[in-house]
């Protein structure tokens, strides 16, 4: 199977040499790392059966959050953690996007913009929330930020989990008048727009933002996605997938790299052909800065009320005549991984682990501390 870091060892040293001046030191950083992923220049184990002589070597993986490799068994981890925040009610996926005439003073100040979009569309959407008109209380959301598109097109947006439910400043709770809405959705992003141009006109970059982008309507989306459960698992792969995962991948090598992707519109599955320049140049657009969070939790899901969002929880059970919920779930084996390497798949016979030294890039794998010959 061609993978990422394939792409990135062939032809990354030549994408550095031609882009280095538009390549932050962190961008560059990401790319060496991903290039060395689960090889022997990380160093590793080397596990062999005592039975058959059969070898097999596992190799240190760089554990970066960019990585398809490293982000395989990440979601279902994240998934359990999160049971204790689920509420019995409908939830909803709101989306914010910025309009094509800020994506370029995005990407240039990404971490800035993010963190502005974070704080505007957070805000936009619990001040409409606390209008009595509308819902009339504080809401729970769960934010996460994408960049990307299914082709790898640079497209930043945010999408927030929010249950149908409400609390009050005296504590009661508040619900939508149906099912299917939440809130009206083009005061949402009249809001959003007013909050986000505030932000960034105060940013030194403010001249270089196009006077178009604040001249004609935005658009948010607002979609009922089921019970927390179902919402739960829709939202994982928007947190642990990386722009593009390895089984994507067509086809690669030193001119072009051949991807499939889902057609938005029609579901149906089409290829993208680029040049390899291309392909990486909109892969390192995603790279978030270093050390942003793009996970965030607002209002009643925030770390520091957890002892409220308990108390709703019961609240909302004990009005649906339930029992409160189990937040234990059964959490990924990390030791499993470990467990099946360890096992000869020739024989079946318990093999025998030792060390492997980091060595330099392309270097033949050496074993630290060899036992001594008999």
């Amino acid at each position: 199977m061609t993978t990422l870091n394939a792409i990135f060892q062939r032809s990354g040293p030549t994408y550095r040499d031609q882009h280095g001046a538009s390549l932050t030191a962190h961008q560059r950083h990401i790319m060496a790392l991903i290039e060395v992923c689960r090889t022997e220049a990380l160093g590793g184990q080397v596990f062999t059966c005592p039975d058959c002589q059969t070898t097999r070597y596992s190799y240190h993986s760089c554990r970066n959050r960019h990585c398809p490799t490293c982000q395989q068994d990440a979601g279902e981890t994240w998934l359990a953690d999160q049971q204790a925040l689920l509420l019995p009610v409908p939830y909803f996926l709101v989306t914010f996007t910025v309009p094509a005439e800020l994506r370029q003073v995005a990407r240039t100040h990404q971490a800035q913009v993010y963190a502005a979009m974070f704080r505007a569309s957070a805000a936009a959407l619990q001040q409409l929330a606390a209008d009595p008109r509308h819902l009339g209380g504080q809401l729970g959301m769960l934010g996460v930020l994408q960049t990307w598109t299914r082709d790898l097109r640079y497209h930043p947006h945010i999408h927030y989990l929010v249950p149908a439910v409400g609390r009050t400043v005296a504590g009661q709770l508040v619900f939508p008048p149906a099912v299917d809405f939440l809130l009206p959705v083009r005061p949402l992003a009249v809001l959003f727009r007013a909050k986000l141009r505030a932000s960034l006109c105060q940013m030194p970059f403010a001249a270089a933002i196009p006077a178009a982008a604040w001249d004609h309507d935005w658009v948010i989306d607002c979609r009922p996605v089921g019970t927390g459960e179902t919402a739960l698992k829709y939202l994982a792969p928007y947190i642990f997938r990386v722009a593009l995962s390895n089984n994507r991948i067509l086809s690669a090598d030193a001119a072009q790299v051949t991807f499939r992707y889902r057609h938005r519109d029609s579901g149906e599955n089409r290829t993208s052909t680029l040049p390899v320049n291309t392909f990486i140049d909109r892969f390192v657009a995603h790279i978030l800065p270093k050390g942003f969070v793009k996970v965030r939790y607002y209002g009643l899901f925030r770390p520091g009320v957890r002892t409220d969002l308990r108390r709703i929880q019961a609240q909302l059970l004990l009005l649906r005549g339930q029992d409160l919920l189990d937040p234990t779930s059964p959490r990924p084996d990390p030791t499993a991984r470990a467990e099946q390497l360890a096992t000869c798949p020739a024989c079946g016979a318990r093999m025998q682990r030792q060390r492997l030294a980091r060595n330099p890039p392309r270097a033949p794998p050496q074993i630290a501390n060899p036992p001594r010959p008999a």
